[in-house]
């Protein structure tokens, strides 16, 4: 069975929307690296940092429902609705399947 990247983001975002801190962070690959400018420019590159940022955002920013779906050349676009408005979010994934990186930010 081949690896569904549209799935796979959708996934993240069922687990996001559900507040799973674990099943979340379980979905990142050990080197993933986050690129965040919901609240200013953040960058993470830890795990440790990692669970800071998610335990953070999942209190602060929870997710309603997905805005928009679609794959793009370096990977997924997912774009969901939280209490602020739409956040776009691109993902892309490792070999094994793990989140690679996750640059997200509010849509314009």
């Amino acid at each position: 069975m081949s690896f569904d990247p549209m799935a796979a983001a959708v996934a993240w975002l069922d687990a996001y929307r559900a507040g799973d801190i674990e099943t979340i962070l379980a979905m990142y690959a050990e080197d993933a690296v986050v690129h965040c400018s919901c609240e200013g420019i953040k960058i993470i590159t830890s795990t440790d940092s990692l669970r800071a940022y998610w335990d953070d955002h999942l209190r602060k920013r929870p997710a309603s429902h997905l805005d928009n779906l679609q794959l793009s050349e370096d990977g997924t676009v997912i774009s969901y609705v939280t209490r602020e408005g739409v956040v776009s979010a691109l993902l892309t994934f490792d070999a094994s399947g793990q989140i690679a990186s996750l640059t997200c930010g509010p849509s314009n």
